[in-house]
């Protein structure tokens, strides 16, 4: 049986460039990995069975599940003669901006390469990824990256900011697809703000982080959902911070240069909510190696 943890993301930037004649919605964003993730367990099975079981009951075991797909991708590209139960033990929350089912997903990738010793590099899990969804390929590479087109396009980017990352994620449900049909033309912009956090970043610049995040779909989830934007006030008066919407919501977080500032800030949010978590920023290539486990 095989380990493999499947870390959230959050968005340091996200900008809606315009609608495309696909349907779909040109982005340029900043994502990065924390270190909040699933554990996911692969056992080998016999060829065409591929079964899941989660520790969450509300998600989907069948062809819905991402990872599920993420396994027939697999063995189809692959022609590997095989199958595979998937074990999810759930950690990032569900339906809430972290990419929680395309990390799934891309964990589901990278283990059955190491399972099945097929070779693929990232740069191929990736490809299959895409098939997926738009956030799996970065969720295979891992670490921080210029995300473009659906947001499968990726540039990947080195640098050496370790900040703390407090999450804040309402008992709200926020519909994806709701957000972006939300969009109007003042929304979109032809000036991304990437380059400037990626700047920020290379340069360490910590300081002047959190100044640079932003978020396209913020002000739509918001004025969809103004029950969030009272949350985020709030979330700002009690932390004396910047407070930010990852994805299309509904998590907001806020960035802390140290675990100290981290700590303060999820103690006092302890205080009027319950789902707070510290994490941090995770490097790339996977963020992690997959580890040998015995039968659980």
């Amino acid at each position: 049986m095989l380990l493999n943890r499947a870390y959230a993301k959050i968005n340091l930037t996200l900008d809606v460039l315009h609608r495309r004649d696909d349907g779909y919605h040109e982005v340029d964003m900043v994502m990065q990995s924390i270190d909040l993730s699933d554990l996911v367990w692969l056992d080998k099975r016999p060829s065409g069975e591929i079964t899941l079981d989660s520790s969450s009951p509300g998600i989907p075991t069948d062809d819905r599940n991402l990872a599920v797909q993420a396994a027939k991708r697999f063995f189809e590209h692959t022609r590997t003669d095989a199958g595979v139960h998937i074990q999810l033990e759930k950690h990032i929350p569900v339906a809430a901006g972290l990419a929680g089912g395309s990390s799934d997903a891309a964990a589901v990738l990278r283990g059955l390469n190491e399972l099945y010793e097929t070779g693929l590099t990232l740069d191929e899990l990736a490809h299959i990824g895409a098939q997926i969804g738009s956030d799996v390929p970065f969720c295979v590479y891992g670490g921080t990256a210029v995300a473009r087109g659906r947001g499968e396009r990726l540039t990947r980017i080195v640098h050496g900011c370790n900040l703390h990352v407090v999450l804040i994620h309402p008992r709200l449900f926020v519909s994806t697809a709701d957000v972006y049909q939300g969009l109007v033309p003042s929304d979109f912009t032809d000036n991304p703000r990437s380059g400037d956090m990626v700047e920020k970043l290379q340069a360490l610049q910590i300081d002047d982080i959190p100044s640079t995040v932003s978020n396209t779909l913020q002000r739509v989830t918001f004025r969809m959902y103004p029950e969030l934007q009272a949350l985020a006030d709030k979330v700002a008066a009690v932390t004396h911070h910047p407070v930010h919407m990852s994805g299309s919501g509904p998590t907001l977080f806020c960035l802390a240069a140290t675990a100290g500032q981290a700590n303060r800030m999820y103690n006092a949010l302890r205080g009027v909510m319950k789902d707070v978590y510290i994490t941090r920023f995770v490097s790339g290539e996977g963020t992690s190696e997959p580890e040998e486990m015995k039968s659980v």
